[in-house]
């Protein structure tokens, strides 16, 4: 479908690239994705991170799921269709956000190894790492903000990931913070120290 809308259009190069934008700024530009159960800690973790990189000069931003289904992505909902939809969307916006020079945090539980395959084919040869947020869903529902597992237990939320439909764990991720052994201070440090040595910035 998208092609079909797309093919008579021609993409318009400006004068400042993303090599000049990164050189200016002092770092590289990429993607962070956060995966995992809800409550898991992505959104927390991505978020500290963001604060950290700020507070050190660093040009970034977190696509958070929530906020994203709060305006961009409010006509969606949370059938596999939709989800999938929901995640081309995330990676377009991405896109255009690590050619803007930034390093992008985002944090969607994105359950479908199918789905994480896509994100990781889009950026196939670019600045782009996978972090597995690995939490039990009974350590996830115990601490859940919302109460959002207790509402799909009792089938007031429908396709709740991890109560009536399924979470495909990651097989390679390049980053695992398990929240049941690490808190969010040193997952923000092994994260640091995994994009300083991959010469990041």
């Amino acid at each position: 479908m998208y092609s079909q809308i797309t093919k008579n259009i021609v993409w318009h190069n400006g004068f400042i690239t993303r090599k000049d934008r990164n050189n200016v700024y002092g770092h590289k530009s990429g993607v962070l994705w956060f995966t995992g159960l809800p409550s898991s800690g992505k959104s927390s973790i991505a978020h500290t991170f963001e604060k950290l990189l700020f507070e050190k000069g660093i040009k970034c931003y977190v696509l958070d799921g929530d906020n994203i289904r709060h305006g961009l992505n409010a006509d969606l909902d949370f059938g596999e269709e939709d989800r999938r939809e929901n995640i081309r969307r995330v990676v377009e916006v991405a896109k255009l956000f690590v050619d803007a020079g930034l390093i992008v945090l985002a944090s969607f539980v994105s359950p479908y190894k199918k789905d994480r395959e896509y994100i990781r084919r889009q950026f196939e040869g670019d600045n782009f790492i996978e972090i597995y947020v690995k939490c039990s869903v009974e350590e996830c529902a115990r601490r859940d903000p919302k109460g959002y597992y207790e509402k799909a237990k009792k089938g007031l939320i429908k396709g709740y990931t991890g109560v009536d439909s399924p979470y495909e764990e990651p097989e390679r991720p390049d980053i695992v913070i398990d929240t049941e052994k690490t808190n969010i201070d040193d997952a923000v440090v092994v994260i640091f120290k995994y994009l300083k040595y991959h010469n990041w910035f």
